[in-house]
């Protein structure tokens, strides 16, 4: 893997052959959400049939470094009429270079370029990269109370899982 501060990234569909890396950055992420205090607990990864999904609604990206090699990604469907973003990590070597700002301005744009009506997600209230990093992208904060059915049954997965229920928000963006 290239080291941060060299030149070249660049944003691209994901595929199937870049499953095994997505996961690897999504586990070397989980060590800075457990640092925030967002996680606990065994770190996990998105499954083959996760990933799958977002590549199935064309909505898995990933940003790569100078030789190609993932150091980032997203992935997202469409649910409702709603681009709902699944997963988005950038691995800790990368972060705080404006990558995950990138990933999230193209899932963005592609579901402009749809016309969906909003782009919807769930995260961490707490910590400084989540929730307060999206809301400086323009979404909001939903009360439980008004959540959609199916993001009252993300964040109720999510608490299933293990997830603290009071740190978890969902948030929504007008597209």
């Amino acid at each position: 893997m290239a080291q941060p501060g060299d030149t070249g990234i660049s944003i691209r569909r994901g595929t199937k052959d870049d499953f095994a890396a997505l996961r690897a950055i999504e586990l070397a992420s989980f060590e800075t959400l457990r640092a925030a205090g967002a996680v606990s607990g065994d770190p996990a990864a998105s499954t083959d049939e996760e990933l799958q999904r977002y590549l199935d609604h064309a909505l898995l990206y990933a940003a790569c470094d100078a030789a190609g090699a993932p150091v980032g990604y997203a992935g997202a469907s469409v649910e409702d009429g709603a681009l709902h973003i699944g997963e988005m990590d950038v691995h800790p070597r990368w972060q705080r270079k404006g990558l995950g700002r990138r990933l999230m301005l193209t899932l963005l744009d592609e579901g402009r370029r749809r016309k969906l009506a909003e782009a919807t997600l769930t995260t961490d209230r707490f910590a400084p990269f989540n929730a307060p990093f999206y809301a400086s992208l323009g979404f909001r904060l939903l009360e439980r109370r008004d959540c959609a059915p199916r993001l009252q049954a993300i964040l109720t997965s999510e608490a299933d899982k293990g997830l603290e229920p009071e740190r978890r928000v969902a948030m929504a963006l007008a597209l």
